[in-house]
């Protein structure tokens, strides 16, 4: 029984001095539980919207204030023609656009009804139902608060229409998402497994003091995982365009062309993190942990950004897939160009930059 006791304590010395063990037992499932409790969310916070109001009359008015009071949207901008509607959800950043039709308070009286068009980007389609579910209490709410002292039957109708995603199909917004979950996680883990395995191995020495440079091996590791990576990225977008019907709207070359941009960033990050574990078990555990729970929650695949709080959405600038998949979306759902995504995408090459200069500067390191 002693001898029992004395390997136990010795173990739990063992655990306590390892401060990797430690941080898997404790560390991580705090993290998980603080990105879950503040991440799952399913309310509107400052979602930005833009209103079209031909009236500009005070009931119109009225409502536009109740709508940015509310504390769920912020007005981006006020429109003036029906051509900036869809000009403004194909950039992105306007998620609603509310029409008010001509004479609208006029309508009201004489007719005792009146209409309101409610324009929701349903590229994200549980955001888009939330928008428009949100909208449509407020305005109701309006209406009983405000005139229900009328004697006239006041209604107002709102009319909801969802474009980019008219049936609200959840697999236009899981396709986007899964495809930058695999291509980072597959394109991240495997080059970092690799390159650790010749260090464990002790043939990355042998590699390091051959004629061959560290860019050149590097780019020797690389290439097998860019080749086969694109060829899921395809087997990807084909699967879910011709299976599950997604629709690809833009280009198919701007497409392929961005979806290997994403690929060799994430082998640049993969490259940086096999630099820096020193076996393999750390290169997996850093690939798999710290980047698919930052995927799933941080980058807008099942969870808006714009819910999160302040700290979490400055971190999900640096989740990459957070921009692929706002690439994805816009390619594929909205149909748009270069001009649209071209933010997005030098995001994506000063990644990649940032991430192989690392790795290249610690190679060169310990080379010498």
């Amino acid at each position: 029984m002693n001898r029992f006791l004395g390997f136990v304590k010795k173990e739990f010395f063992h655990i306590f001095r390892d401060k990797r063990t430690m941080i898997i037992l404790f560390g991580i499932p705090i993290i998980q539980l603080m990105l879950f409790g503040t991440v799952i969310t399913n309310e509107i916070k400052d979602a930005r919207i833009a209103i079209y109001d031909q009236s500009k009359d005070e009931t119109t008015q009225e409502i536009t204030a109740k709508l940015l009071s509310s504390g769920y949207f912020l007005l981006d901008q006020n429109l003036e023609t029906t051509n900036d509607i869809e000009a403004i959800l194909k950039k992105g950043q306007v998620k609603e656009v509310v029409v008010f039709g001509r004479d609208f308070s006029g309508k009201l009286k004489r007719e005792g009804k009146a209409d309101v068009q409610i324009i929701t980007d349903a590229s994200d389609p549980n955001l888009g139902k939330m928008l428009a579910s949100y909208t449509s209490g407020i305005i109701n709410d309006y209406i009983l608060k405000q005139m229900g002292d009328l004697h006239l039957p006041m209604q107002i109708e709102p009319e909801v229409r969802m474009v980019y995603n008219e049936g609200l199909r959840s697999v236009y917004m899981f396709v986007p998402g899964i495809m930058a979950m695999i291509l980072m996680l597959i394109s991240a883990m495997m080059t970092s497994i690799s390159i650790t395995r010749e260090k464990e191995l002790g043939t990355m020495e042998i590699l390091l003091v051959s004629p061959l440079r560290p860019v050149q091996i590097i780019l020797g590791k690389v290439t097998p995982y860019l080749l086969l990576s694109f060829i899921n990225a395809i087997i990807i977008l084909g699967i879910g365009h011709f299976i599950f019907g997604v629709p690809i709207k833009g280009s198919w070359v701007l497409l392929l062309g961005e979806s290997i941009l994403f690929i060799l960033m994430a082998l640049c990050l993969g490259i940086m993190i096999s630099s820096l574990a020193k076996t393999q078990m750390v290169a997996m555990f850093i690939s798999v942990i710290a980047l698919m729970l930052p995927t799933i929650l941080l980058s807008g695949f099942i969870f808006s950004i714009e819910n999160m709080p302040l700290p979490l959405q400055v971190v999900s600038h640096i989740i990459p897939p957070r921009w692929f998949i706002v690439i994805l979306r816009n390619i594929m759902l909205k149909g748009v160009g270069l001009a649209y995504v071209w933010k997005e995408t030098l995001i994506l090459v000063f990644m990649a930059a940032v991430f192989v200069t690392v790795a290249v500067k610690k190679f060169k390191t310990r080379l010498e």
